[in-house]
């Protein structure tokens, strides 16, 4: 049982074959989810060279935009930002990213408090400085 695929017209296309969740037994598994937003090819708070390399970025408009689409597939799928259970967050800068994340996320999940694992990485698939992917009830 694979699941039913759920994709949601509020997030960002995926850069790949694949949907935004499935959801299986009374679960909601989130892809992997960046701050682009939806119908939109600029990345918040990302400034490209003429190479299309990260020149400049803001992390915590990322962060927010990045929870914003969390939320908006969570919702679209019939579940919600409490219903949350586990968090896998993906940075590529922990050094000088993680304090400004920290702070946002606390904000974001000061009433709901699911397991949470961070790790840094090289980079992403698309010029974005974080990215997280999430498990929820529905």
């Amino acid at each position: 049982m694979n699941g039913e695929k759920f994709n949601s017209d509020r997030a960002p296309g995926a850069v790949g074959l694949y949907p935004h969740a499935r959801k299986v037994e009374g679960m909601l598994y989130l892809s992997g989810v960046g701050p682009r937003k939806a119908g939109e090819t600029d990345i918040p708070g990302v400034k490209l060279n003429s190479k299309g390399e990260i020149e400049s970025y803001n992390i915590e408009e990322q962060c927010h935009s990045v929870f914003n689409n969390i939320k908006y597939i969570l919702e679209d799928a019939g579940s919600s930002w409490d219903n949350i259970v586990d968090v896998q967050v993906f940075l590529t800068n922990m050094k000088d990213d993680f304090k400004i994340y920290n702070k946002i996320y606390a904000e974001y999940f000061k009433d709901n408090q699911p397991c949470r694992t961070t790790i840094e990485i090289k980079s992403l698939p698309t010029p974005i400085a974080i990215e997280l992917k999430v498990i929820a009830t529905i």
